[in-house]
């Protein structure tokens, strides 16, 4: 019998749902773990997972990779936190750039350290006020530049759209151009790996869920069901999505 594509996606999704995680959420690899500790909202084992690397670090074996995936970890950690407790938010935010200032040091034209600290800069102004206009800057610097090196990198364009979309006036020209962007970073995500351990490859469900919003903020139920599901189907156990999906179905 053939089927409709939301009900494909809704047939899919029912499927990844009553299923085990996918490998690529509880995979050996690093980058995994971090994903489904942030996506199932498990503060502690995210805690648990920076402390293992920062003791690797200390023992000196620290690489670059492992830098990004300490830096990743704490933005992570930062995003959970949130306002229930601003001090840890704003302490892993800072970790999480200092850790990319050594890549920066080695390679200034690094893509994804550069995206990624432009994401903790960014989001440390909510709890550094009186900074809150150097750190501003310094984050639309880093997402410049990056963009400037690498415009069809996924991470690079989803945190453009996310930042554009926050600080334009909906229904306004930079809301319609922000949007435009969130779409093409969703179709790039799609067309790129999410299971890849060597290079950085997150942002995927984030974006979806994003633009799954957006479309359900603008009117298209349907779109951003569509979206959400999409997002449930990278990453199963992403309590957001699930969340967004129940408000969704269940107003």
């Amino acid at each position: 019998m053939l089927r409709a594509p939301w009900q494909l996606t809704s047939f899919l999704l029912l499927a990844c749902l009553a299923g085990a995680p996918l490998h690529a959420q509880r995979g050996g690899d690093l980058q995994a773990q971090i994903l489904y500790a942030f996506q199932s909202e498990d503060i502690n084992e995210l805690a648990s997972l920076i402390q293992t690397l920062k003791t690797r670090e200390q023992l000196g074996t620290a690489d670059s990779a492992l830098r990004y995936h300490l830096a990743h970890a704490d933005y992570r950690l930062a995003l959970l936190s949130g306002e229930a407790n601003p001090r840890n938010a704003e302490t892993a935010l800072g970790e999480c750039i200092d850790q990319l200032k050594p890549l920066l040091e080695q390679d200034v034209n690094s893509v994804e350290a550069l995206a990624l600290q432009s994401a903790c800069y960014s989001n440390l102004v909510k709890y550094k006020k009186f900074e809150a206009v150097l750190y501003r800057s310094r984050a639309a610097d880093r997402l410049r530049a990056a963009f400037k090196l690498a415009p069809k990198n996924p991470r690079v364009l989803y945190l453009s759209a996310i930042d554009a979309l926050a600080r334009a006036n909906p229904g306004s020209p930079e809301s319609k151009l922000a949007f435009e962007q969130l779409e093409l970073a969703a179709q790039l995500f799609e067309q790129s790996s999410a299971t890849t351990i060597e290079t950085p490859s997150w942002g995927h469900a984030e974006a979806y869920l994003e633009l799954g919003r957006q479309l359900e903020a603008r009117g298209d139920v349907l779109g951003a069901r569509n979206w959400i599901e999409k997002a449930l189907i990278m990453a199963s156990d992403y309590k957001a999505a699930r969340r967004q999906l129940a408000i969704l179905v269940h107003p």
